[in-house]
């Protein structure tokens, strides 16, 4: 099995927001970006695995800035770190104005797990780093799978 680089796998996904994706107090439902979030995060684990895929895990889901109705949202996700089974995806989300300016308005790290045909975890891919940008994530996405790692010992 060959290691693949980030970029075979980035992904992006644009909407324009429309009244079902907005909530209460005029802003996107957070519980929609999430839906996308995973859709994007899946599509960039399976690019990297060549498998199907589950979600295990979604770290650090804070929202930076609000959106609202007729917005071009964007979402980006990469590939940081894989282990044996296992692949966390960065997904970022921005506003994009009609200028094609950027404002962040969320991060969020998911830890997704390859499955063979019976559901069984599958080995995956390693990944290649081609920069300091992608080694500085990498880092921290093992720090990141061993705090994961570390909670699940504890019970949480």
């Amino acid at each position: 099995m060959e290691a693949k680089r980030i970029s075979d796998s980035i992904t992006e996904q644009v909407q324009i927001l429309m009244p079902s994706h907005i909530n209460g107090s005029d802003r996107l439902f957070g519980g929609q970006l999430v839906e996308w979030i995973d859709v994007v995060a899946s599509v960039v684990a399976r690019r990297h695995c060549g498998h199907n895929v589950t979600t295990a895990a979604i770290d650090n889901l804070q929202f930076k800035a609000g959106a609202f109705i007729n917005n071009t949202l964007v979402l980006i996700g990469r590939i940081t770190y894989v282990g044996t089974t296992s692949m966390e995806v960065r997904v970022d989300t921005y506003v994009e104005d009609l200028s094609g300016m950027r404002k962040v308005v969320n991060r969020a790290y998911l830890v997704l797990v390859a499955l063979d045909d019976e559901g069984i975890p599958v080995k995956v891919p390693g990944l290649i780093l081609e920069n300091e940008s992608e080694k500085a994530e990498w880092e921290a996405g093992k720090r990141r799978y061993e705090l994961r790692k570390a909670r699940r010992v504890e019970g949480y």
